[in-house]
């Protein structure tokens, strides 16, 4: 296990410096005005060459835009909110795999940060890749100086990826407990749960202040798909955890009646959590290297007959 990480800011697996990468955010914002269907349309053209089949859709990413584009489940906006789902995820499985929340509010001033221990995690619930670890008093100084609060809560992903979802979620930032594994931070187990069972899981870890990832079944064998756009795939074989039939039974029993969720949990000292359930993995953008198999989780995932 890596140690803790000093930085700031948690970062996103994914590095968007090149002029090409440039180019598309100019092209998403003059596109930005257009309705959701031409707009997803476009996008996705912009990110893989290609057109997506947004009537009848065949691959993963094209099941992520018709559910983005058609799937209004009043269930979600609670889903991908990651202060309200802690409710939700206490109920199916149990309090104990929910993360500890110290405050929530929308103005860090309002905080009483003598009453919140430290190590801490600040994060919006609203949206992924932002926040900021705390580990001592001056972070939180600096927190309260350089507030990143306002900034974070007028970030939109209903809007700029058409996550129809996040229209639905009252934005707050939320201060909760730092999960931590043999001194260091712990892995990520992110399940893919098609209708009901788990088909991959996707390992998220750090090895001397550097990511990596890797793909298993859920009897964990080794596949070799990945997203070259993210983190580098892990050089060797990752240990299968001591908790991964405890994580299969936890993500089933979790959404068991929905067509499409994945279940991201944390390995930590005190047992597993869930760390958030996600709807539209990568806006349904994300690169499939070997490219086949966005087809092959795509016919993993059986959408309901009909959606209104």
């Amino acid at each position: 296990m890596s140690e803790p990480r000093k930085e700031s800011f948690i970062r996103s697996g994914y590095e968007q410096s090149s002029l090409l990468s440039l180019m598309k955010r100019i092209f998403w914002r003059l596109i930005a005005p257009l309705p959701d269907r031409p707009y997803v349309a476009l996008k996705f053209w912009s990110m893989k060459g290609a057109w997506p089949r947004l009537d009848a859709p065949r691959t993963f990413s094209e099941k992520v835009q018709y559910r983005k584009l058609h799937d209004r489940n009043p269930l979600y906006g609670k889903l991908v909110d990651k202060l309200a789902v802690k409710e939700f995820i206490a109920g199916r499985i149990g309090a104990q795999h929910v993360i500890p929340t110290y405050w929530a509010g929308t103005n860090l001033r309002d905080a009483d940060w003598s009453k919140i221990p430290l190590p801490a995690v600040m994060k919006p619930n609203h949206a992924s890749g932002l926040g900021r670890f705390l580990y001592t008093q001056a972070d939180v100084d600096a927190l309260v100086i350089d507030d990143p609060g306002p900034a974070w809560l007028a970030t939109d992903h209903a809007r700029y990826n058409r996550e129809w979802a996040y229209s639905q979620v009252e934005r707050k930032i939320v201060v909760e407990k730092l999960l931590s594994k043999d001194g260091g931070v712990p892995w990520d187990y992110r399940c893919f749960v098609f209708n009901g069972v788990v088909s991959y899981v996707i390992v998220d870890t750090r090895v001397d202040d550097r990511g990596y990832s890797a793909t298993y079944s859920r009897s964990w064998e080794r596949l070799p798909f990945y997203d070259p756009d993210y983190y580098a795939p892990y050089p060797g074989e990752l240990p299968k955890p001591d908790t991964l039939d405890l994580m299969v039974s936890l993500a089933e029993r979790l959404v068991h009646d929905l067509d499409f969720v994945r279940v991201d949990f944390f390995d930590t000292d005190e047992g597993l959590f869930v760390g958030e359930l996600t709807l539209y993995p990568g806006g349904g953008f994300e690169a499939f290297e070997p490219p086949e198999y966005d087809l092959i989780l795509g016919n993993a995932w059986q959408l309901p007959p009909k959606l209104p």
